[in-house]
C-alpha cells in the first residue's frame, strides 16, 4: 500500500509538473501573440491614420472647405486595413478623397496593365472609401493612346476620376486626348464635382512659373494637383494660385497642393545641412529608389511638427498660398515599419 501511495504522490506531482509546462507554454504563445506582426501592422497604420487626422483637424480649423486627399495606402479605409474589415468612421470622416496610382496601368511596369488581382484588390477597399462618399482620384501611367483611353473609360465605368500619365515625372500636359477626358466648363468648388483632373508636380520641363502658370490656364482640367514649390526657394504665390484656379473656358477648378508625410526629402526647405551627417532620430533609411528621400518615423511629434500645427508648418504655407486642399503622399510608409 505504501508503495502504491507513493506511486500516485508521483504521479499526481508529475501531472502538476505536465499541467505548469503547459501553462508556460501557453503563456508564451500568448506574449508571442501580442508581439504578433498582425498587431505591429495595426499599430503602425493606425499611427497613419491619427497623423493624417490630425492634419485634417489643423488645416479645416483654417478652412473648413479646404481638401484632405491620402495618396495610395488604401488599407487604412478600414478598421484592420483588409477588405473585410469595416469602414474606419474616424479616419474616413477626416478625408474627402483618396488618390490611387496604378490601378489599371503601371503597377509592376508603366504602360502595362496591372493584374487582375491587385486590381480587384485595390478596387475592393478604394470601393469602400467610394461608398462612404468619397471621390477616388486615379492616376495610371500608360502613354499608348489606346491604353490611356482604356485608363480613361474604365475608371469612368467603376466611378472614379482619373488621369492617364504619359510620364511617371510627372512633368508634362499630356496631349492626349484631346479636347481632354470628361471636358466641362463648370465652376468646380468641391472635390466631388471635378470629372478630371492633371497630376503635374514636376515644374522641370517649364522655364519659369509664368510658363508653367500659362500652359496650365490654357486647359480646362477641373483640377490640378502641383508642388507649392516652383524650384527649392521659390514657392507660389497666393495671387499665381489664383491665376491657376480659372480654365482656359472660364470655368474655375480646384488647386491642390503635393505634400510628402511619409518621407523626409533633402531639397526642401525644412532639410538643415546639419543633417546631411548627422540625421534626427526620427530620420531612417534612404529610400533606394528615391535619391534624398529619407523614411521618417512620421509619428514623431519632431516630424509632425514640421509638417502641420503651427504658422511656420509646411501645411500652413500650403493654406496661406490659397490652395484647396493637400494631396498626401506616402501614406504606406506603415508598411516600411511592419516589415521591419
Amino acid at each position: 500500500m505504501i508503495s502504491v501511495t507513493r506511486f500516485i504522490k508521483k504521479l499526481i506531482s508529475s501531472m502538476k509538473n505536465i499541467l505548469l509546462y503547459l501553462l508556460l507554454g501557453l503563456s508564451i504563445l500568448s506574449c508571442e501573440r501580442d508581439e504578433d506582426p498582425d498587431d505591429n501592422e495595426t499599430e503602425y497604420k493606425q499611427r497613419m491614420r491619427e497623423f493624417v487626422i490630425g492634419i485634417s483637424r489643423y488645416a479645416k480649423s483654417i478652412n473648413p472647405d479646404f481638401n484632405i486627399i491620402p495618396q495610395n495606402g488604401i488599407e487604412l479605409v478600414t478598421d484592420n486595413g483588409d477588405p473585410s474589415g469595416n469602414p474606419h468612421s474616424a479616419y474616413l470622416n477626416a478625408i474627402d478623397g483618396n488618390g490611387q496610382e496604378d490601378l489599371f496601368f503601371g503597377y509592376d511596369e508603366d504602360d502595362k496593365p496591372t493584374s487582375n488581382t491587385d486590381n480587384l484588390y485595390l478596387r475592393s477597399l478604394l470601393n469602400i472609401s467610394k461608398n462612404a462618399g468619397k471621390t477616388i482620384l486615379v492616376t495610371d501611367y500608360c502613354s499608348t493612346p489606346s491604353k490611356m483611353a482604356s485608363s480613361y473609360s474604365q475608371n469612368l465605368n467603376a466611378g472614379y476620376v482619373s488621369f492617364a500619365a504619359n510620364k511617371r515625372e510627372l512633368n508634362v500636359i499630356p496631349n492626349f486626348p484631346n479636347p481632354i477626358h470628361q471636358e466641362n466648363a463648370n465652376t468646380i468648388t468641391k472635390l466631388s464635382q471635378a470629372k478630371n483632373f492633371l497630376y503635374l508636380i514636376n515644374p522641370s520641363n517649364f522655364n519659369s512659373k509664368t510658363e508653367l502658370i500659362n500652359a496650365v490656364k490654357s486647359t480646362n482640367y477641373d483640377a490640378l494637383i502641383m508642388d507649392l514649390f516652383f524650384t527649392v526657394d521659390n514657392s507660389f504665390t497666393a495671387s499665381e494660385i489664383n491665376q491657376l484656379k480659372i480654365k482656359a473656358n472660364g470655368g474655375k477648378r480646384l488647386v491642390i497642393s503635393y505634400m510628402s508625410i511619409g518621407e523626409a526629402e533633402d531639397y526642401r526647405y525644412y532639410w538643415q545641412k546639419s543633417w546631411n551627417s548627422n540625421h534626427p532620430s526620427w530620420i531612417d533609411a534612404e529610400n533606394p529608389d528615391w535619391k534624398g528621400n529619407y523614411k521618417v518615423k512620421y509619428w514623431e511629434k519632431d516630424w509632425q511638427n514640421i509638417i502641420y500645427g503651427n504658422d511656420n508648418s509646411y501645411l500652413r504655407k500650403i493654406i496661406d498660398a490659397h490652395f484647396d486642399g493637400v494631396y498626401l503622399d506616402i501614406i504606406d510608409a506603415f508598411e516600411y515599419y511592419e516589415t521591419e
